[in-house]
């Protein structure tokens, strides 16, 4: 069992996102913590991102008394050791035991770790806590990585064709329509009415004001 638990440290700190996190984990986690059903949620910033088992309810973390532990304590924890057995029965008919844990970034609670075992299946036990613990503290670490990375640059949200680009840096160089028709080998007419489209796409009506405009926009998306 050491093997895949290290295996599962090794697949969480290959990940170059936290999409990839499900699928890189597909292959060890559930055979390691022996269970039918797991996932992954994350919560933080309405993202709800989920790439989980969405039946799992230890997900619900208001409404769930495992989820509350979890949302409270930011410690890993299993039905066991919140509620009877008879009133976990009564609360979920659909999976026996469930075990979550938290993922924790910057001091708050950003996801947890879900499991869940079907009805027959063995109870989660301390070594299954404590194999919990251990990876939500590689998860949580990856995540704080992840997050501090500096995010790529906006992608430039122009109403302008590539053509249409073109015409408007020869323009912003000062190019009039039969130079920049000469140079894109287009009619110097064809040069004219593209502006004309470009004018209105922008909502502008002179050259200099659209070369402004592009300008800003530029400026502001760096």
């Amino acid at each position: 069992m050491t093997n895949t638990l290290h295996a599962i440290f090794e697949a969480i700190a290959n990940v170059d996102t936290e999409q990839e996190l499900k699928q890189a984990l597909t292959d060890t986690i559930g055979e390691h913590f022996g269970v039918q059903h797991w996932g992954i949620s994350f919560l933080d910033h309405g993202l709800l991102t989920e790439i989980e088992i969405p039946e799992i309810p230890a997900v619900c973390l208001e409404a769930n008394p495992v989820g509350s532990y979890v949302l409270e304590r930011h410690a890993p924890t299993h039905e066991q050791l919140v509620l009877s057995p008879e009133d976990w029965k009564n609360f979920c008919t659909r999976h026996e035991h469930v075990m979550t844990g938290p993922i924790v970034c910057d001091g708050k609670l950003v996801g947890t770790l879900n499991f869940a075992r079907d009805p027959g299946s063995p109870s989660f036990n301390n070594n299954d806590l404590a194999d919990l613990s251990a990876v939500c503290i590689h998860l949580s670490a990856k995540i704080a990585t992840l997050r501090s990375q500096p995010k790529p640059p906006k992608p430039i949200d122009l109403p302008l064709t590539p053509r249409e680009l073109e015409i408007a840096e020869l323009v912003a160089q000062g190019l009039t329509n039969g130079e920049i028709g000469t140079q894109l080998w287009i009619t110097q007419n064809t040069v004219k009415q593209a502006l004309k489209r470009m004018f209105k796409k922008l909502g502008v009506s002179a050259r200099a004001e659209m070369v402004a405009k592009l300008q800003s926009q530029l400026i502001r998306d760096v």
